[in-house]
Order: structure tokens, then C-alpha cells, then sequence
């Protein structure tokens, strides 16, 4: 019979205190998403406002010139530098320069302009909206003037149309579907399929590629020289020409060598994807975090002042609870507002000192390139910074660094490694690097296979298989050598 008892147990249990969890929330945000979470803090939290002044009155002076070595070191919770210095790893560079001044209480960096209740800042640009293929065809079948039925018919055809322009419902399909309010005959369907197929893009509607081609070839002049033969060519015989069978081809069509490569010239100028040509939806703007630069001293890694949101606690308010304790509720949003603002400091805490690590282990890549990249992984720069490596995947995310050699995801410095012959280890970025280089510089009239890029690679220190070889080749979207000797034959 069980009775009831008391037992007394001790254990260990990690909690995640609020703070904690919307610093972590706020670390992986990147740059836009940042800048809208603050703006909705702005609207919803009367204890914080944007700040108006210049970012030289606030001490902020993010890029403000580099600083002493000493700047390596880790600034600690309270805003001072360590005296340790990190460890580097033998043939590292660490000339990597940080311009950083402390951060003042309560304050969060400058950027380019306030945020204020106005629009100027959207006012810099226009409408972002573009119509679709969707949209555009719908506008085409306006103009025509159809009947309410067709018109009816022809919505629901748009409708099953892809963002490639294919069809990708069967006519039974969209029949069906405008039941019980329309009732019409696959026939009718297949006219006004008919008509579709006529709207812009060209090839719009096709149900397959031979179609899809055909489409297109049909609107070109009846008396472009290869025309008839390259609607037989599209319609029956594009396996042929995926397989570069060019001879049996030439044989069973009967055509001379001219009469052929005009008819193929006309079916490779048609686009495989009419409705691709359509842009769905605006510009995406990547936003860097950090800017990487060189100077006299070193690397320079300065943060984008633009990513970091402007505000600050409202004093007066602040003031006016200290003096009138009833208030709960604005107390309670004081205390929300400091935890932002320490949050956003954090953040760019984290930020900088992960940027400024991967650019001290890759400053050979900023140097020389990518194949001059070293092996690093998250872990890595998780013991440099002294973080666990879960955080570094945060920041590592939808970051991005701005370089004189361009634009580039921290995630894209990181990368597994090969061992060499020496005993060092080789980044695979650099191996796909010099594999592009050598296919690049190879004879076309005798590509290198990926046995003897394997080779080339072994006699430089890189054992690497003939299977990593074509493994890199296919990720880089490189043909193999048999099919890039045939595009050499078929340019010459």
C-alpha cells in the first residue's frame, strides 16, 4: 500500500529570464526586422523615444577612426577592456582593428535619420509593389473584351498558371472547378486555353516545354529561315537535343548542317520559363551589419550605424516615477524599456566581437581571396569569444559584412576542411576556388576530367578523391568535362 511521504531532493535547472530570452530574440533578428521590432516598442512603450540628437553628442562614434591593438580585447559588462588578450592560432593574422567607443546608459547607437510619427523616411522610395504574371495576364484578358462566359473561364485558366508561366492543372481540372456556377465543354476550355496562350509573355499557358516552345517559335515570322524545322525539332525530338544526338538528328530530319543549327539557334533563343521574366514582388536590399575596411594599422571592423536603432529612455517620464511610485504600470514599462535597450547593447556586443574574429581568422581572404580561405567553423569562434556555439549560429545568421572584396553572410567564411599532405588543413571554399580556377584556365578542346583535377590537386598538397571533386563541381554548377567538350565543339 503506498502512503504518503516527503522527500527532499536538490538538482540544477536552467530558467531563461525575460531579459535573457529577448536578448536572445533581438540576437538573431537580422538588421530590417531589428529596426521593425524597435518601431513597434516605440508605439506600444510611453518610457521610450527616439533620439534627436547627433550621434557626436552622444558619445556614439561607431567608425569613428581605428584604435590601439588593445582594442582585440573583450570589453567586460560594464563597459571597460580586459586585460587578457585572446590566444591566436600559429599563421593567423590578428592586425584586426575595432573601432568601438563605449556605450553611454541608456542608449542605443545613431543611425542614418530618427524615427519619428512622419513618413520622411519612407519617402525615399517609391512603390515597392509589382504586378505579377497573374496580374498582368488578367490585365491583357481585360482589354480583349470576352463575354462573361470565356471571361469566366479564362480567370480560372490564369488562375492554375505557375509563377513559371506552365499550366499546371489538366482542362477536366479547371473544368470542375467553375462548377456549379459556369457549365462549359472541355472544348470551350481548350479555346480559351487558346486564348491565354496568345497573352504575353509568349509561351504563357503551356502545359509542357515542347508547348511551351512551340508557343513561342509560332509567333516568330513564317519566313525566318529554321522556323518550320525548329517547331518539328520542339514538338518531337528535344530529347534528342538534351542528349546532343546532333547527327541521328540531322539524319532523320534530312537537313543540312546550316539548315540545322539555325533551326536549333531559333529553339535555344526561346525561354524555358516565360513567366520567370515576370518579377513578382520588390528588390530585396541586403543591409550590412559591419563594415570591414583597411587601414594604415590593420583591419578596421566598424558597425553599420544605419542597423542600429536610435533611441532612449524617456527622463522625464523616468523622473516623474520616481517621484510618484503609484504608477505600476509605467514602472513596469520603464523596466521594459531598460531591458530593451540593454538587449540592443548586447546584441551589438555579440556582433561585433564575432565579426571581428572571423575577420581575424580570415585575413587572408580579405587579402587574396577565396582561395586563400582557412577551415573555420562555429565552434571555433564560439572558444575565441568565449560563447557557447548556439549563440554564434544566431549571430552568424542573416548577418552580413561588408568587405572591399564585397558583401558576404558571415555564414559564409565558415566552411569544413581538408587535410593536407603537410598537415595543414585546406578550406573546401578554397578548394571550390581553385577547381573553378583550373576548369576556368583548361583547353576546351580537352577539359580536365575530375580524375585529373583530383590529381592536379594531390601534386599541390590536396589529396582530395575524384568523388569530391565531381561533388564540388556539381554544387558550383559546373558540367562535366564530356559536356563541356561538347559545348566547345557546338561554339566552334
Amino acid at each position: 500500500m503506498l502512503k504518503p511521504s516527503l522527500q527532499l531532493r536538490i538538482g540544477q535547472q536552467l530558467t531563461m529570464t525575460p531579459q535573457l530570452q529577448q536578448a536572445i530574440r533581438l540576437l538573431q533578428l537580422p538588421a530590417l526586422d531589428l529596426q521593425a521590432h524597435v518601431r513597434e516598442a516605440l508605439e506600444t512603450n510611453v518610457m521610450l523615444e527616439s533620439e534627436d540628437e547627433p550621434a557626436e553628442e552622444l558619445g556614439l562614434t561607431h567608425g569613428a577612426g581605428p584604435i590601439s591593438r588593445e582594442a582585440y580585447d573583450e570589453p567586460s559588462g560594464d563597459g571597460s577592456a580586459t586585460s587578457e588578450e585572446p590566444t591566436a592560432e600559429p599563421g593567423t593574422d590578428r592586425s584586426v582593428e575595432m573601432a568601438e567607443d563605449g556605450w553611454p546608459e541608456r542608449t542605443v547607437g545613431p543611425s542614418e535619420s530618427p524615427w519619428s510619427g512622419d513618413e520622411d523616411r519612407d519617402a525615399d522610395f517609391g512603390d515597392a509593389h509589382e504586378s505579377t504574371l497573374q496580374e498582368q495576364l488578367l490585365e491583357q484578358l481585360d482589354l480583349m473584351r470576352l463575354d462573361p462566359l470565356d471571361h469566366a473561364v479564362a480567370r480560372m485558366i490564369v488562375d492554375a498558371i505557375t509563377d513559371e508561366g506552365y499550366l499546371q492543372d489538366d482542362l477536366d481540372t479547371i473544368r470542375a472547378s467553375l462548377l456549379p456556377e459556369v457549365r462549359v465543354a472541355i472544348a470551350d476550355v481548350e479555346r480559351v486555353l487558346a486564348t491565354v496562350q496568345g497573352l504575353e509573355p509568349a509561351g504563357v499557358g503551356a502545359r509542357n516545354l515542347a508547348e511551351c516552345l512551340a508557343l513561342q517559335l509560332r509567333q516568330i515570322d513564317p519566313q525566318t529561315p529554321g522556323r518550320e524545322l525548329a517547331l518539328r525539332i520542339a514538338l518531337e525530338h528535344l530529347d534528342w537535343v538534351a542528349s546532343q544526338q546532333l547527327g541521328l538528328l540531322r539524319r532523320h530530319l534530312r537537313c543540312g548542317d546550316a539548315e540545322l543549327d539555325a533551326a536549333l539557334a531559333l529553339v535555344r533563343a526561346c525561354h524555358p520559363r516565360p513567366g520567370s521574366v515576370v518579377s513578382g514582388g520588390h528588390a530585396e536590399y541586403v543591409i550590412p551589419d559591419v563594415f570591414v575596411r583597411r587601414s594604415d594599422h590593420g583591419w578596421v571592423v566598424e558597425v553599420n550605424p544605419a542597423t542600429v536603432p536610435r533611441v532612449r529612455v524617456n527622463q522625464g517620464y523616468a523622473n516623474a516615477i520616481s517621484r510618484a511610485p503609484d504608477h505600476a504600470m509605467l514602472r513596469a514599462q520603464l523596466q521594459e524599456a531598460r531591458w530593451l535597450l540593454r538587449s540592443l547593447e548586447i546584441r551589438n556586443e555579440t556582433l561585433i566581437k564575432v565579426a571581428r574574429c572571423i575577420v581575424g581568422r580570415q585575413t587572408r581572404f580579405l587579402e587574396r581571396g577565396e582561395e586563400a580561405m582557412v577551415p573555420l567553423i562555429l565552434k571555433d569562434v564560439a572558444d575565441e569569444v568565449e560563447m557557447h556555439e548556439s549563440t554564434i549560429s544566431r549571430v552568424t545568421t542573416a548577418k552580413y559584412m561588408h568587405t572591399p572584396r564585397g558583401v558576404f553572410e558571415f555564414r559564409y567564411f565558415f566552411s569544413s576542411h581538408v587535410a593536407a599532405a603537410d598537415g595543414t588543413e585546406t578550406s573546401s571554399t578554397a578548394i571550390r576556388a581553385k577547381l573553378r580556377k583550373l576548369i576556368g584556365q583548361e583547353n576546351p578542346d580537352n577539359p580536365l576530367s575530375d580524375s585529373k583535377l583530383a590529381q592536379i590537386l594531390s601534386s599541390e598538397g590536396i589529396p582530395v578523391a575524384r568523388r569530391t571533386v565531381a561533388k564540388y563541381r556539381e554544387a558550383m554548377r559546373i558540367a562535366a568535362s564530356s559536356e563541356r567538350k561538347r559545348a566547345a565543339t557546338r561554339a566552334t
